[in-house]
């Protein structure tokens, strides 16, 4: 298994349309081949805007990748989707290197992460559910995914390019070593992976409430995010999602409300991490 400073690791960002790119780090899971994906992403265009600010773990890497795709001062818009490490990692450095940026977020997030960060409130601009923020030659209609783990949370819709980000709804974890190539499309990955990796991730690791959620008002969240008919998923823990995947990725989503709920790592699982380990 991995040692602590193998755990994470940064990949080459990917080009997922004329306007789209994908910023890429992994961290390996403990005693399996597993990885999960944490992504962020970058438009281009007449506003360029930074879509969440990734990790601390390998912030060198990722400013280098940001900043070779649009330079500091042209960014206009920084949107951050909640308040947890993984997205807002190296918010206080791009901000600062930014200078004309706007910083697009809900109200809770500040007041959520107001202890950790001093936001700029002057350069914020405060979105909810619904709203659409007009970025020069497309719009951003901003909505709450229908699964989340902060009540903080927003995604955004690039009209566009018809991309998705959709923050943390269909995290899974995905086949990965250090030193591996990383997946880069959810067809890459056996169905039946894909369904198992969703359905752990999205009640352990995202939202235990799913399980207590009602199956159908549930599932008509799904249905709103899938009415958009994006041309493209991204999502801060997933491969790509293309237009080809989404009702199959929906639908999935949508059978967590009634999905028997798997057996959680316990003790006896650390035990053997451990031993593995040699600790």
């Amino acid at each position: 298994m991995p040692s602590e400073e193998l755990r994470f690791e940064h990949h080459p960002f990917q080009r997922i349309g004329p306007d789209v790119h994908l910023i890429q780090d992994v961290q390996f899971a403990l005693g399996q081949p597993l990885c999960v994906p944490i992504n962020s992403a970058v438009l281009t265009g007449q506003e360029p805007v930074i879509i969440d600010t990734g990790s601390p773990r390998n912030r060198r890497q990722w400013l280098d990748d940001v900043f070779s795709i649009v330079e500091p001062e042209d960014v206009r818009w920084v949107f951050v989707s909640h308040e947890d490490a993984d997205h807002t990692g190296n918010l206080e450095t791009v901000m600062a290197r930014c200078p004309n940026a706007t910083l697009l977020c809900s109200w809770a997030l500040v007041e959520r992460f107001s202890c950790v960060y001093d936001f700029p409130l002057h350069r914020c601009r405060w979105v909810a559910d619904g709203d659409t923020v007009d970025i020069g030659d497309r719009q951003l209609a901003v909505l709450r995914p229908p699964i989340f783990d902060s009540p903080s949370t927003l995604s955004v819709f690039d009209t566009r390019s018809r991309m998705m980000w959709a923050t943390d709804t269909f995290a899974t974890a995905i086949p990965g070593t250090p030193g591996s190539a990383l997946m880069q499309d959810v067809s890459e990955l056996d169905q039946q992976a894909w369904r198992d990796g969703m359905t752990m991730f999205g009640i352990h690791g995202l939202a235990p409430w799913v399980s207590m959620a009602d199956p159908r008002r549930f599932a008509a969240n799904v249905t709103t995010l899938q009415r958009l008919d994006p041309s493209v998923v991204l999502t801060g823990h997933s491969p790509s999602i293309h237009a080809n995947r989404v009702d199959e990725a929906c639908e999935i989503l949508a059978s967590l409300a009634e999905a028997p709920v798997p057996p959680c790592p316990d003790q006896s699982v650390l035990d053997l991490i451990l031993a593995a380990m040699g600790d």
